[in-house]
């Protein structure tokens, strides 16, 4: 599943063709993704102008000058793709093709959802698995909406630091692996950046997450934001689905210091190899050497 990274990555790629736009037409190919759509899903979109597109731990909000958000969620499989109206256009890193808008794009067997905007701009949302989800919801009961209202703090937030972290973690008598993938302790954050974080603050993944001290915390504070913002730069990690707006693939992957990497010299100089373990269902890995 696309974790903070590659969301905001959609994010990014979505805001210059959506952000401060409106909805010209909105097309739903079928009734439901993972949950059924509201009810005029498709007219209460129609004319609306984004005032701003921003995220929440995995999800994308984006607010409506009608006092809507529309809410979105890419699931194990979706995807979001921008096609340029008429012309080749280039915002920022993304290049959006114009020819495929020309070509039917958006008629693919799992394109679920067309939206035309006055960028000009087509925005089809893919998802094989349909394990997504779009709905729309109050924007002033966005925090006690089911969706959000037990998720934790935003990871790059800047009020998000050890003291934080400390309390979230109070009391808890998991892992610290498991913990960080608990999305009421920190919103985002899944098992691909959870290892790499531990990995720079050489933390083994087995540690109770209570027993962390004040310094421990620090660490893994730094480590998070770190990795978060490096993999964001890349564009996020392309392992199965995840792809950019444009199309393009992610690169953190090639970057990876311990995730899918077991049985390899790790990177530091301690001569460990890296290990890989199942934590609560998941594959964890880690140096046992250098992570403590």
């Amino acid at each position: 599943m696309p974790e903070l990274p590659e969301v905001e990555t959609v994010r990014l790629g979505l805001r210059p063709v959506l952000e401060h736009h409106r909805f010209l037409s909105v097309k739903t190919r079928r009734g439901d993704l993972r949950i059924p759509f509201p009810p005029r899903f498709a007219a209460r979109l129609e004319g609306r102008r984004v005032n701003r597109l921003w995220r929440r731990a995995k999800y994308l909000v984006a607010e409506l000058d009608s006092g809507e958000s529309l809410i979105i969620h890419l699931g194990m499989s979706g995807s979001m793709s921008v096609y340029a109206e008429g012309r080749d256009r280039k915002v920022g890193t993304y290049y959006y093709d114009a020819a495929r808008a020309d070509a039917g794009a958006g008629a693919g067997k799992h394109d679920h959802v067309v939206m035309e905007t006055d960028a000009p701009a087509r925005i089809v949302f893919t998802d094989q698995r349909r394990f997504g989800l779009m709905t729309l919801v109050d924007t002033a009961q966005l925090a006690d909406h089911p969706l959000f209202k037990d998720i934790g703090p935003e990871p790059l937030a800047d009020d998000f630091g050890a003291g934080l972290l400390g309390r979230a973690l109070r009391g808890k008598k998991t892992s610290i692996k498991a913990a960080l993938l608990d999305q009421r302790v920190i919103a985002g954050l899944g098992n691909i950046y959870a290892c790499e974080a531990l990995f720079r603050a050489r933390l083994s993944p087995r540690r109770l997450a209570k027993n962390l001290t004040a310094g421990q915390r620090a660490a893994l504070v730094r480590a998070i934001k770190t990795v978060l913002r490096e993999a964001i730069d890349a564009g996020g990690s392309s392992l199965r689905d995840h792809r950019r707006v444009d199309g393009g693939l992610g690169n953190f992957q090639h970057r990876f210091a311990v995730y899918d990497r077991e049985g390899a010299s790790c990177g530091r100089t301690c001569g460990g190899t890296v290990r890989r373990v199942v934590q609560n269902g998941r594959s964890t890995f880690y140096c046992p050497r250098c992570q403590k």
